[in-house]
């Protein structure tokens, strides 16, 4: 079994109000990942995601894919996985 991993992404550019949020829940869902995604105050977008190397790097690869004419920047930081989520879901 792969060993799980966690990672923390923050979005900027026009990534409110463009159904971020929702595209990247859908793709989570589809890539067994598991964590959130929610918006900030300053208009940039957290996304915190668990599961193997293989499972985050193509969650993010196909985010970045659906959503890239938004994406201004994105700030990737690999953690070590907490195990607290099962699903993943939009926090508010």
């Amino acid at each position: 079994m792969s060993q799980l991993q966690r990672v923390q992404v923050i979005y900027s550019g026009y990534v409110q109000g463009v159904g971020f949020r929702f595209s990247a829940r859908r793709i989570a869902q589809a890539a067994g990942v598991a964590g959130f995604v929610k918006n900030l105050s300053n208009g940039n977008v957290l996304l915190v995601g668990e599961g193997t190397r293989g499972q985050l790097e193509s969650f993010i690869t196909d985010l970045t894919k659906r959503m890239s004419d938004h994406i201004g920047d994105s700030c990737v930081e690999w953690q070590t996985d907490t195990g607290e989520f099962e699903t993943f879901e939009i926090r508010f």
